[in-house]
């Protein structure tokens, strides 16, 4: 598997980023749309693919695309937590009331 074919898409109707393989889920960032916030409860990744990195790759993807609408973040989720404090380019994203929380 190359993480050159690998790709993080937005799926509104599901709520969530998803990152795939091809037609392949590979894990999935939840979150609850606001109208100037993305709010990400949680994130999942395929057991037998966990601590190779595809967390972080489905983190990064999530983030940009916020990034590109403008909107803030509210990392609720623990790994998309411990993601922004670990790539501080991220730390603009957070809304101000989440900034300085510790992941949990």
């Amino acid at each position: 598997m190359s993480p050159d074919e690998l790709r993080v898409v937005d799926v509104p109707e599901e709520s969530r980023y998803e990152l795939r393989l091809g037609e392949q889920l590979i894990g999935f960032s939840a979150y609850r749309r606001r109208p100037d916030r993305i709010v990400f409860t949680h994130t999942e990744i395929d057991e037998s693919l966990e601590g190779s990195g595809f967390g972080s790759r489905l983190a990064a993807g999530a983030l940009d695309d916020v990034r590109r609408q403008g909107l803030e973040v509210a990392p609720l989720c623990p790994f998309i937590s411990a993601f922004i404090q670990r790539h501080p380019e991220y730390e603009d994203l957070v809304a101000a009331r989440y900034r300085g929380r510790a992941a949990s």
